[in-house]
């Protein structure tokens, strides 16, 4: 059997990184976090911060120093969710936000990794958590 049980992601400086994420999700920084290894516990899944030697930036979306992940978030309000990570630090590289509110936003964090704000048409929100619709089935 196979799980999934990390994302990894590597950057200058592990605790700093792992303090952004940590703004923008919500999440607490792991106990035992450490400048070596810094993580957030996001459900099953860890999202883990590692500092490496000579860290070079993705330039997305430029190909020189190509992106090699990005995260989506899902939110239900794009408009305060883009104040709210542009204020922590991250910078807005492209908006593909539709006229009705609905469609991304992509971003950088502190250190280059892309990132996005999803709005996507017919999730609904239940107890805190997006649901998507069922394949095949109408969205609003």
């Amino acid at each position: 059997m196979l799980r999934l049980t990390d994302v990894i992601i590597d950057c200058p400086d592990a605790m700093a990184l792992a303090g952004f994420y940590a703004a923008v999700t919500g999440l607490p920084v792991k106990e035992g976090s450490t400048e070596h290894w810094a993580g957030l516990q996001a459900g099953e899944v860890e999202l883990a911060f590692t500092p490496v030697e000579d860290y070079r930036a993705p330039r997305w979306p430029e190909s020189e120093h190509p992106k090699q992940f990005h995260l989506d978030f899902e939110v239900d309000d794009i408009e305060a969710e883009h104040a709210r990570v542009v204020g922590l630090g991250a910078e807005l590289k492209q908006d593909h936000v539709e006229a009705d509110g609905y469609g991304f936003r992509v971003y950088v964090d502190p250190v280059g990794h892309p990132f996005c704000l999803c709005r996507n048409q017919g999730v609904s929100w239940v107890d805190g958590r997006p649901v998507w619709p069922a394949p095949g089935e109408t969205q609003a």
